[in-house]
């Protein structure tokens, strides 16, 4: 099924590792075939990774974005993920990170990124958080 992308002018996003960025007017965009493609306000920079809940978010970002090398960002994000639960106590957000493992151990990076915007919310009221975007993209990093 193909993936249809709506580009406002100048918008970036991540296509397979390349960083592409749009002209200066809406653009469409299909893709074919399966890609690993992500958005400029759903990309992380490292720095932004400033959070438990972020710590676990960038792993689980560079595991998709970087198919085929996952080994050190699959360790990082077993410690992190762990490190989460541990402290944790809602059933409801512990729920979540068995699912977010369940998807990373498939290979489902990108539903995985999905719930991982969950725990960053959930984090960013228990925090305080006035604006908790999810994540902190590339623009402000």
């Amino acid at each position: 099924m193909p993936l249809k992308l709506s580009l406002k002018p100048g918008e970036k996003f991540v296509l397979n590792g390349a960083v592409v960025e749009n002209g200066d007017r809406r653009a469409t965009l299909v893709l074919q075939n399966k890609a690993a493609v992500l958005r400029e306000k759903d990309i992380m920079q490292e720095s932004a990774a400033d959070t438990p809940a972020r710590r676990i978010y960038f792993p689980v970002m560079m595991m998709y974005l970087d198919q085929g090398r996952e080994g050190p960002f699959y360790d990082d994000f077993v410690m992190r993920m762990t490190d989460f639960m541990g402290a944790v106590r809602n059933p409801e957000i512990l729920a979540d990170c068995v699912a977010i493992s369940r998807d990373v151990m498939a290979g489902e990076f990108y539903k995985a990124l999905n719930k991982c915007r969950k725990l960053i919310e959930y984090e960013g009221e228990r925090l305080g958080d006035v604006d908790p975007n999810v994540p902190k993209s590339v623009a402000a990093g």
